[in-house]
């Protein structure tokens, strides 16, 4: 057992866990779980003295009023992180409920990872500030053992981090941060285990009030289970994105007298309908075909649940469509044609856009064919316009799919850049007004900017961003873009 903290001599104490509480408790696994407040003193099992007595003899515990009130702050703190959409909203919530709470301005959480603490996420301290942090060992640091799976200490204490008792890198880093005092909480569940572990710092040396401190340690039981929601929707959502990813190609081709550049953002496949893709295929004979598209859900009402089999369709369909480029590349509309009666046959219930170009580097041709997709634009010196393909239905959407194709010539320095719908919907409010405001970005672009490729892929995704879009949409947004050197 270990001592109560005394602040004042500057020691670190470690408090060991509180039994643990029995399983079908009333909240939990709930969204919100069910708030209480431990009895005032130190933590159960803790060896602390407890509060001190009243004058009639009774435990000094706070009146109706005031625990009326400490519920009603832990519950707006708790709403507040329950309305967190992402794991990235919930850690920052999780911080500044945790420094309102305990009076702190600073403070950090590190999640629970196989290989030990993941990287830390920050409030009021920036990233050299987290990287100092980071090079004091775990078993030293301010939240040292709240990350192991069992005997996990119930807080950790560092009243003056500048005291004796601080481990000798711990207090440097410190010293060199303006640290005074720390206080470091768990985040566990009886399920799940250790989740993460969140520390908060004060400017100088502090003793913990034992009202604040109690307040948080309740904080943090009930911030827990939600935590553990956001963490495993994360991990899903990595998950989900590695395989999408995985789908489209790892690298692009390299030819002479052209030069290659995409951007994929993939939607959340909880919100998603559809699963967009691009490509590049160096052909046998030297010359390049190159692809966009989309393949929507399950037939015409589907919705976001649809998502996964479309990623999945969208890997068959471009599959598909690469080995119809060997074979056929140079027609694009054999090419697509091809693979809408593919489409008809082995994914009747759902519909693509695609457009094809067949490209000779070294003439400098393009000949393209669309079914149902965005117009491509050709950027040049003079500007971007448009590659007007004929209006045609998307692919499975008709009994038979027929639309003639497109040939032009480009010049040394030119791009083509082909997207799909996602990204045109983004720069507007409509699909048409989306796809003039796209061109006129790339006609806008500075002209170092519209001679890379890679710089110009940039330069439309940021372009495309608009003040209160959510960090991940409802569409992919694909480009492909080919200079011609």
């Amino acid at each position: 057992m270990t001592e109560a903290h005394p602040s004042a001599t500057g020691l670190c104490t470690t408090q060991p866990p509180a039994a643990a509480p029995a399983a079908g408790d009333p909240g939990r696994g709930t969204r919100l779980p069910l708030l209480d407040l431990p009895p005032a003193g130190p933590p159960a099992g803790s060896g602390a003295a407890p509060a001190a007595p009243t004058a009639d003899g009774a435990p000094d515990q706070p009146g109706p009023a005031e625990r009326l009130a400490d519920l009603t702050e832990l519950y707006e703190h708790t709403a507040l992180l329950a309305r967190a959409r992402s794991l990235d909203d919930a850690l920052a919530a999780l911080l500044g409920s945790g420094a309102a709470l305990l009076g702190a301005r600073r403070g950090l959480v590190v999640t629970a990872s196989p290989g030990g603490p993941g990287r830390p996420v920050g409030l009021g301290l920036d990233r050299p500030g987290l990287g100092a942090l980071e090079t004091v060992p775990p078993d030293q640091g301010p939240f040292a053992g709240l990350l192991r799976p069992h005997g996990r200490p119930h807080q950790v204490l560092h009243g003056d981090l500048a005291g004796p008792a601080t481990a000798p890198r711990l207090r440097d880093v410190a010293a060199h941060l303006g640290l005074g005092a720390s206080i470091g909480l768990p985040l566990a569940t009886e399920e799940d285990g250790p989740l993460a572990a969140a520390v908060w710092f004060h400017d100088g040396p502090a003793e913990p009030d034992e009202r604040r401190l109690r307040l948080a340690r309740a904080y943090c039981e009930a911030a827990a289970p939600l935590l553990a929601k956001q963490l495993e929707a994360e991990r899903a959502r990595r998950t989900a994105e590695a395989l999408r990813r995985g789908l489209l190609p790892d690298r692009l081709p390299q030819l002479p007298g052209v030069r290659l550049a995409a951007r994929c953002v993939p939607a959340g496949l909880d919100r998603s309908a559809g699963s967009d893709w691009y490509d590049a295929i160096a052909l046998p004979d030297g010359t390049l075909g190159l692809s966009v598209g989309s393949v929507s859900g399950d037939g015409p009402g589907a919705g976001p649940g649809s998502a996964p089999g479309a990623a999945a369709a969208m890997g068959r369909v471009r599959a598909a469509l690469r080995a119809y480029a060997v074979l056929e590349g140079e027609d694009p509309v054999s090419v697509l044609g091809d693979l809408e009666l593919l489409l008809k046959t082995t994914e009747p219930a759902r519909s693509a856009t695609a457009v094809y170009a067949w490209v000779e580097p070294d003439e400098r041709r393009i000949t393209l064919a669309g079914a149902g997709h965005c117009p491509p634009v050709l950027v040049t010196r003079h500007g971007a316009n448009f590659v007007e393909t004929s209006l045609s239905a998307p692919l499975g959407m008709l009994s038979c799919w027929e639309a003639p194709g497109v040939e032009l010539d480009a010049e040394r320095g030119d791009l083509l850049v082909l997207y799909t719908e996602g990204l045109a919907r983004r720069f507007g409010p409509t699909l048409h007004a989306g796809q003039a405001a796209l061109r006129r970005a790339a006609a806008d672009a500075p002209r170092d900017v519209r001679t890379d490729p890679d710089r110009l892929c940039a330069h439309l995704l940021a372009c495309s961003a608009r003040p209160g879009d959510a960090p991940v949409g409802t569409d992919d947004l694909v480009l492909l873009a080919a200079r011609f050197e």
